[in-house]
């Protein structure tokens, strides 16, 4: 069983850093299509009305794909103010705690997005704007990555689980 869970948290680790570097890569994306359309806006004055609402998109994306990387590196944001003062154990504890409500909060989260993804598919539900693209693409990535998260949780919630029975805190 210990083989099986720490293969599961090994994989979704790999899985988390390849999404995360691929959100990382967005950056430039998003920077080239702005610059495009810096260009034709101002020096060809032929707007594209598409490239700004990409980039929203994009960004969309991006902030998706980083998620569960944050997360497995341990880089979200939090308050030290009484954390950093606790015992490595006791931060262990604290921080298994708060796992548990993030993985609540996830799971509602998921179930909302999925209700919002069938909406979309059903309605083929659109963004209202001169360009008129379909949202299904991004409620779908918006998805896979609560999915992602979700999956990196539960491995930071074992991991944390096997440190505190081993005695290490970590």
């Amino acid at each position: 069983m210990r083989r099986l869970i720490a293969a599961y948290v090994h994989l979704t680790d790999r899985v988390s850093d390849y999404v995360g570097y691929l959100a990382a890569a967005l950056i430039f994306f998003m920077g080239g299509t702005l610059i495009f359309d810096a260009i034709t806006r101002n020096l060809i004055k032929m707007p594209v009305h598409w490239a700004v609402e990409l980039t929203q998109f994009t960004l969309a994306a991006y902030y998706f794909m980083g998620g569960p990387m944050t997360l497995k590196n341990d880089e979200h944001v939090r308050m030290d103010l009484w954390y950093a003062s606790l015992s490595r154990r006791n931060r262990n504890r604290m921080d298994l705690g708060t796992i548990g409500f993030l993985i609540f909060y996830l799971g509602v989260t998921l179930v909302g997005s999925v209700s919002s993804l069938a909406y979309a598919i059903q309605t083929n539900e659109k963004r209202f704007s001169i360009w008129n693209p379909s949202v299904i693409p991004i409620k779908a990535l918006m998805v896979l990555c609560l999915v992602l998260m979700l999956m990196q949780a539960v491995a930071l919630l074992l991991r944390h689980v096997g440190l505190v029975r081993k005695g290490h805190p970590r």
